[in-house]
Order: C-alpha cells, then sequence, then structure tokens
C-alpha cells in the first residue's frame, strides 16, 4: 500500500481547520492549502460573492475542481471548507489521496466561534444560527465520519494542543 503524504483537514465551520492547518504544517515542515483561500486566489473575489453570483451549486463545483487539484499534490496539509464533503467526488479525492483529519467540534463551540463572522455565506441568513448549524451538522456529520482516519476533538483545546493530538494520532498511521 502506498503511503499517504498528505493531511486533510475536514469539520464543520468553526472547528479550527484554517489555523490549526497552518499550525499543523509548520509544525511538519510541510505546504499549507486553503480550499476557500485557493478559490478567493483563483476567482479575485471573496466566498460571499462566489456564492452571491454562482449559488451553492456554482461554488461546490469550483470547490470540486480546487479539491481534486490540490490533493494530488504531494506533502501538505490541506484544510477544506466545512461542505467540501456534500461531493462525492471531493470526498473520493480526499480519502483515497491522504489522511484525513476530522475536526470534531459541537454546535455551541460553532456558535461562539462564528457568533461575529459574517464571511460566512450559510449563516447570511434570517433564521436561527443555531438551527442552521444543527441542519448543517446534521447533513454534513456521517460524511465527516465515513471518509475520516483521524477524528480529534477540536472543542476545548488551543490550536496548538490540537497539533500535538494530531501528531500524537499520526504515529500510528504514517
Amino acid at each position: 500500500m502506498k503511503k499517504k503524504n498528505n493531511l486533510f483537514l475536514i469539520g464543520p465551520m468553526g472547528a479550527g481547520k484554517s489555523t490549526i492547518g497552518k499550525y499543523l504544517a509548520k509544525k511538519l515542515k510541510m505546504k499549507f492549502y486553503d480550499s476557500d483561500q485557493e478559490i478567493e486566489k483563483r476567482t479575485g473575489a471573496d466566498i460571499n460573492w462566489v456564492f452571491d453570483v454562482e449559488g451553492e451549486v456554482g461554488f461546490r463545483k469550483r470547490e470540486s475542481r480546487i479539491i481534486c487539484e490540490l490533493t494530488k499534490k504531494d506533502g501538505i496539509v490541506l484544510a477544506t471548507g466545512g461542505g467540501s464533503v456534500i461531493s462525492d467526488k471531493s470526498r473520493k479525492y480526499l480519502s483515497s489521496r491522504g489522511i484525513v483529519i476530522y475536526l470534531n467540534i459541537t454546535i455551541q463551540k460553532q456558535l461562539i466561534r462564528t457568533r461575529k463572522n459574517d464571511t460566512r455565506p450559510l449563516l447570511k441568513t434570517k433564521n436561527s444560527i443555531q438551527s442552521i448549524l444543527e441542519k448543517l451538522a446534521k447533513e454534513r456529520n456521517h460524511f465527516y465520519k465515513s471518509i475520516s482516519d483521524i477524528i480529534i476533538n477540536a472543542d476545548d483545546h488551543s490550536p496548538q494542543k490540537i497539533v500535538q493530538n494530531i501528531i500524537k494520532s499520526l504515529d500510528l498511521k504514517i
């Protein structure tokens, strides 16, 4: 079996995938990518604009193409968007091309971490943010679990401690 040299972070919004990914990549001397940042770089616009113009369906197509491309690289840490696991193709790319690390977080912690962030298109609504997060969790958590090689609790630890926990878990996987 081919050794997997890539680490892919999945999980809901607010789990800390981007922050933890940067720390993890630095600690392991790997290149870091963030799928949302790559989309923004290539479109020259922020995620909200892409959602407004193309809708979620258009955004997810872009996201799947970016994930396909980035997962072909070797020796990277990739932070994915919370909804990236919706796509069958993206799940296949992630699970077959690297070690998938699910950063698990409670709805309550998500509420705290996302409450002042107005850059998340799925939270721009008149509906209760808690009910939206609960709906997304119901739709996505089984996908996160189905492709994860490692599940890490990202609720009550600092990014540095979470990175330590990931590295400790990787000793068994790499």
